[in-house]
């Protein structure tokens, strides 16, 4: 049976990040557009579990990776992910931490 990300140690979690790149290399190489986009969704996911969700904070505006230009302001956090609004927007949205850019 396979650990949760939750249950995961840094060691586990890193390793498990390799193997779905290699996994979502392979993917895209074989054209498989929707497998790739799952691995890399598992990616963020994995990668949220090794930050610190403290160091994102409530009512701060953060730009979005991999979507210049973009940002998104946090309402609130629960767990691993920020809830708040992208660009503006009175929509209710949820990232995962690894999708923000972090403060320095």
């Amino acid at each position: 049976m396979e650990k949760r990300y939750s249950e995961m140690t840094r060691t586990e979690l890193t390793a498990e990040i390799a193997d779905l790149h290699a996994k979502a290399q392979k993917a895209e190489q074989m054209g498989m557009i929707s497998e790739f986009s799952v691995y890399e969704r598992k990616i963020t996911m994995a990668k949220s579990y090794l930050l610190d969700p403290s160091v994102f904070e409530a009512g701060e505006t953060y730009p979005i990776q991999g979507d210049p230009g973009s940002t998104f302001k946090i309402l609130y956090m629960n767990g691993i992910f920020a809830w708040g609004y992208r660009n503006e927007s009175h929509e209710l949205e949820a990232f995962p931490i690894a999708m923000l850019v972090q403060p320095s």
